[in-house]
């Protein structure tokens, strides 16, 4: 091999590692403490898992948002809210309580693109007749803090509430979002 062809061959595999270490990377994620419901606990307890999440598309739309509560009156139907920093107050779920008190309910993709991130999802059809979807971003989500997490049961009003943190995005969240917007996943229609 001549000198020119294995210069061209390191920089296309330095960069191929460099590529897969970086995707290993961001695909690893971080690990949280996963929240559990306490059993000594007999009134209306709610927890969230994850207990925090970052700001970015990709993240919230990705990242499965599961709160579970006990103690609720049996075939209930428990709504979720989140309440927040200045006049926030977002429908994340909903879940019927099982004859034990207890019950669990997902966020849906909707209620978090919407709620959280305060954009909209659209598509259109390609020539073959599939469908891609994509999230269309015109303002800002809810801002970074400390919200709560708020389940009401609607039949007998019992309350439970517990702490969710949404935290600004950071690099790892921002370079996904770069990627979607390049992959045409997501949309970025906001003011600059």
């Amino acid at each position: 091999m001549s000198g020119r062809r294995m210069k061209v061959f390191s920089k296309i595999l330095i960069s191929g590692v460099l590529v897969a270490l970086a995707g290993s990377f961001f695909l690893s994620g971080c690990s949280t403490k996963t929240m559990t419901l306490n059993p000594g606990i007999t009134d209306p307890q709610l927890i969230v898992n994850p207990a925090s999440i970052r700001l970015g598309v990709a993240k919230v739309a990705g990242t499965d948002i599961v709160f579970e509560g006990s103690g609720f009156k049996p075939e209930d139907s428990v709504f979720i809210s989140l309440i927040g920093p200045g006049d926030t107050d977002v429908a994340l779920a909903n879940g019927t309580v099982g004859a034990d008190g207890t019950f669990k309910a997902v966020a849906s993709p909707l209620a978090k693109v919407t709620g959280i991130l305060r954009a909209n999802i659209s598509g259109n059809y390609d020539e073959d007749g599939s469908y891609n979807q994509f999230v269309v971003v015109s303002k800002p989500p809810v801002p970074p803090g400390v919200y709560t997490a708020r389940a009401m049961a609607m039949l007998s009003g019992q309350t439970a509430e517990t702490d969710f943190i949404i935290k600004e995005a950071a690099g790892a969240e921002q370079l996904k979002d770069w990627l979607g917007m390049k992959l045409g996943k997501i949309v970025d229609k906001r003011p600059r």
